[in-house]
């Protein structure tokens, strides 16, 4: 997605497509998007980062609820992520950019992966239990496949199909602790709906980085490519935080530990998981890599163990063989 070697990803061809590859793509209004479903080991690493970035976003935004409301640690966090952004891609900012011609789909992309996904992640944990979030966050791999087969001409395969039950199997073996009658207990509430829109936004978000239509010098360059989506992005979380703070009387409490939680969300969680999952999504395909967003409640299992004292256990083992299995069998040509 963000990087400046998309010449070496993509082909070149017409003006309107941003690449063609005979081996896969996706057509868009009759262009071609260029995806390469190989899943190297350098693309698996690629894909690997978010989740395990993810995951300590989610361990974090747990321990900085008491100091500050989710909405508005959502506009804090991108605040300092557009700080620290502002010397490499200053130049979108300019008034002859090309980034306001092309706003509509900035906004788009803003408000899907800026405004909306975290935003709503950091309400679910403080509304939800941590279970069932995780629990509905494991759906990704089938609102991947359902919009794009329902919305960008993607075939889905048998492979992918079992693939997507494998990696979901991962999870549930995770949530359930080894005991799937643990499941049973389960009692979804409204958190659970706010984790569900976040999904179902982050599924389309996914698939609109694979849409022709960006400007060229924006798109080539990693860190202006997320400028123009911050852009938007900040204005729609900021908004959600004024409306937040009108409605609520928790106050943010200012202090170190709050400080280093944003620092590390807004470096990791921020920039370089949303550099690498638009980079891997380019170069094997949304479908492929939403397997790897199941990922992270293992992820998230194994900081647990770190952080809470909770030694690792064979489950955790399984959960790892049936979510890598998932992801193995929906690459496979």
């Amino acid at each position: 997605m963000w990087g400046s070697g998309m010449a070496r990803i993509l082909p070149r061809i017409g003006p309107r497509c941003l690449g063609r590859d005979t081996r896969a793509s996706v057509k868009v209004r009759g262009c071609p998007i260029a995806m390469n479903q190989r899943l190297t080991p350098a693309n698996a690493l690629l894909l690997t980062l978010p989740p395990l970035l993810w995951a300590g976003n989610a361990v974090v935004g747990r321990m900085v609820a008491p100091l500050v409301p989710p909405l508005t640690l959502n506009f804090l966090r991108w605040a300092c992520a557009f700080a620290l952004l502002l010397p490499l891609a200053w130049r979108v900012l300019r008034r002859t950019s090309p980034l306001w011609g092309a706003m509509r789909r900035y906004a788009v992309l803003g408000l899907l992966g800026v405004g909306c996904y975290n935003a709503l992640q950091y309400l679910a944990v403080k509304t939800s239990t941590p279970i069932n979030v995780t629990l509905v966050g494991s759906s990704i791999p089938a609102f991947m496949l359902g919009l794009g087969a329902a919305f960008f001409g993607q075939r889905v395969s048998l492979r992918q199909l079992a693939g997507a039950v494998l990696s979901i199997a991962g999870v549930l073996v995770v949530l359930a602790h080894g005991d799937l009658a643990h499941l049973a207990a389960v009692r979804f509430v409204a958190g659970d709906l706010y984790m569900l829109v976040a999904t179902a936004g982050w599924a389309l978000y996914s698939w609109l980085l694979t849409r022709p239509g960006d400007p060229p010098e924006i798109r080539a360059d990693w860190a202006a490519f997320l400028m123009a989506q911050l852009v938007p992005g900040l204005a729609w979380s900021g908004l959600f935080a004024a409306g937040e703070t009108a409605v609520t009387t928790q106050s943010i409490h200012w202090g170190w530990p709050l400080a280093a939680a944003l620092a590390f969300i807004a470096v990791g969680p921020a920039i370089v998981a949303y550099r690498s999952w638009g980079l891997g999504v380019q170069r094997v395909g949304p479908n492929v890599a939403s397997f790897f967003s199941n990922l992270t409640p293992l992820f998230a299992a194994i900081f647990s163990a770190a952080f809470l004292g909770e030694p690792p256990h064979l489950f955790h083992a399984v959960a790892f063989l049936l979510i890598g299995g998932g992801i193995v069998v929906s690459s496979r040509r």
